[in-house]
């Protein structure tokens, strides 16, 4: 089993249009969707059809070669044989008939496979690239904390904090989903596991087994990832401090990637048991989630717990003599 080590630009464009076919999880996608200007490129519609937001999209779309970049992968799309193409093709016309215009791609042609390589520039251009910091902020979060389990509790460990659909039973990997069926044999070629910023709501495999194997995986998200910057981090720090006490407010901020017991009281300079109090408490109050992967615990920041920490949430709370929230300092 091997983490990838970058996201892929090509899955992310291929789920980054699924997402902007629905309306689904509008928390976390609903301002990109937005501030992308949605889907509305009339040239773009074509992809649709080669990706629609549920069943099968044309495996072709993601190649394994765009683990080396978006151009590395463009120039293999570009490269995919004859035989691929048209297997691809014939396997989405079972859910429903393909226009004219994918008879050429079918063909090998070289100017249509050309313009779809175009599309597929400017999706990513307009719906990926913009926001590809975030992209790899989460990335390389989720990667760390997959990197983890797998060190503390190996494969199965890893695979227990992939997604509640992953169920890890030697040697079988189970995935449910209502977008995946049958078995895939890995035959000792491994398994590529890349997380993914766009994929939603469940993991994702390629449906053609021959294919180098990878499971893709959602990753956890912060929904205030495009939220405007706060005006005055300083006041909110102050409200908060004033509503939850000093350390629990610390241990609170601390939570936006994602930490572990330790990595708090590392970063907030208190003993692991204290933290691991405050934690409780905050928990208690619906402020934080906790979830085990493999040999650790990570805690993240909820909703409600988001919405406290924007600026305006806490500017109108003043010092009081007892705690607003069970159990504080």
């Amino acid at each position: 089993m091997v983490l990838a080590e970058e996201p892929d630009p090509l899955w992310e464009g291929l789920l980054s249009l699924h997402l902007l076919q629905t309306r689904d999880a509008p928390l976390v996608y609903g301002r990109w969707r937005r501030a992308s200007g949605g889907f509305v490129a009339p040239e773009l519609l074509r992809l649709r059809r080669l990706a629609p937001s549920h069943g099968y999209s044309a495996d072709f779309l993601t190649p394994a070669a765009a683990s080396a970049g978006f151009e590395a992968g463009v120039e293999a799309l570009l490269a995919t044989p004859r035989g691929r193409i048209r297997a691809d093709l014939a396997e989405l016309a079972r859910a429903r008939p393909l226009p004219g215009w994918a008879r050429p791609l079918a063909d090998g042609d070289a100017q249509a496979m050309g313009g779809l390589a175009g599309l597929v520039r400017r999706h990513h251009e307009r719906f990926v690239a913009p926001y590809w910091p975030h992209v790899r902020s989460r990335f390389d979060e989720a990667r760390s904390v997959a990197a983890r389990a797998m060190m503390g509790s190996g494969f199965a460990g890893l695979a227990e904090g992939l997604h509640s659909s992953v169920r890890w039973a030697s040697p079988v990997l189970h995935i449910a989903g209502r977008h995946l069926e049958g078995d895939l044999y890995l035959r000792g070629r491994g398994l590529r596991i890349i997380p993914s910023f766009f994929c939603w709501p469940g993991p994702i495999v390629l449906k053609d087994g021959s294919l180098p194997p990878v499971l893709v995986h959602p990753i956890a998200h912060d929904p205030r990832w495009l939220s405007p910057p706060p005006p005055s981090t300083a006041a909110t720090h102050q409200a908060l401090a004033a509503l939850l006490g000093k350390a629990r407010a610390a241990v609170l901020e601390e939570m936006d990637e994602g930490r572990t017991t330790s990595e708090l009281a590392s970063r907030v300079g208190l003993s692991p048991a204290t933290v691991s109090h405050h934690v409780s408490v905050l928990r208690e109050a619906g402020l934080l989630t906790s979830r085990r992967i493999g040999g650790v615990v990570l805690h993240t920041v909820t909703r409600l717990g988001a919405d406290l920490l924007e600026p305006g949430m806490t500017s109108g709370i003043r010092p009081c003599s007892k705690p607003l929230v069970r159990g504080g300092i």
